[in-house]
């Protein structure tokens, strides 16, 4: 799988529990990303603002049909054209068929997954597609070879047994304290829950749980981590709960730097 990271826009939050606005997410982590307060380089010096680096395919049309359809088949269209999804959600519910869009061309497939919530409840209130049951859904379905769980601090006998059950690497916010860090390699997608940093850091999410990663820690894995990158979300984030607008860019960030990562994955594999 070859070609420039895409943007692409995934504005559902419907299948949230608490709270909406997530919804509301793509259009003002796009504003971040653009803004004159800061410059469009990563910290891998690259310009993701240069003609031919990052490319933007708009938003999921959800005006017909039923919405996890329509967000396979938006993914799905941007990789038979060689193009990298970075979707950008949304509530976690969306991951689910992206990765369905994915499974095609990735054989073999590790997704890393950064939230404070496992998300593999079998159903959640009676809805097995809730943004708490991807996870699940994408396991039992044979969507993903090996998925590693990071900043996990939610955890119940539920969702353990389901961790058990799909044999997931769990490093929980205990571990990860106490040195364990995710080690991946091949095809890896990167889905990442905002609320997997602490509030403090990202406080936009509509689910505080403190206790959770700092931005540093996720930029960390992200550049230095194993594997290549071949796909990403970014999820959960919420506006409405983001009056300062500090969320919006932090997001911003992650994103500009998991686009360069796949830049420079890129550039390693021609070498």
């Amino acid at each position: 799988m070859s070609g420039l990271p895409t943007l692409l826009g995934v504005p559902y939050d419907a299948s949230s529990s608490f709270l909406r606005g997530s919804a509301k997410a793509p259009a003002v982590i796009r504003d971040a990303m653009t803004s004159p307060s800061s410059n469009s380089w990563s910290e891998s010096m690259r310009d993701m603002s240069a003609p031919g680096v990052l490319e933007d395919a708009g938003d999921v049309d959800f005006t017909t049909g039923d919405p996890r359809d329509a967000i396979e088949s938006a993914a799905r269209a941007l990789l038979t054209t060689g193009a990298r999804p970075i979707s950008l959600g949304g509530d976690h519910s969306i991951t689910y068929p992206l990765l369905r869009a994915f499974r095609p061309s990735c054989p073999r497939l590790t997704v890393l997954h950064f939230d404070a919530h496992g998300d593999l409840y079998d159903a959640f209130n009676g809805d097995r597609y809730s943004h708490a049951c991807p996870f699940a859904r994408s396991m039992e379905e044979g969507l993903v070879d090996r998925l590693v769980q990071v900043g996990i601090r939610t955890m119940n006998a539920h969702q353990r047994e389901q961790a058990e059950r799909f044999g997931v690497d769990v490093i929980d916010m205990r571990a990860w304290a106490a040195g364990v860090r995710p080690s991946v390699d091949g095809p890896v997608y990167v889905s990442l829950d905002l609320d997997a940093l602490d509030p403090a850091f990202a406080p936009g999410v509509s689910h505080w749980e403190p206790g959770g990663l700092s931005v540093r820690d996720v930029l960390t894995v992200l550049q230095t981590m194993g594997g290549r990158v071949v796909g990403a979300d970014f999820v959960e984030f919420n506006p409405d709960r983001d009056p300062s607008g500090v969320t919006a860019y932090v997001a911003a960030k992650l994103v500009k730097e998991i686009a360069s990562r796949m830049l420079a994955d890129d550039a390693v594999a021609v070498q």
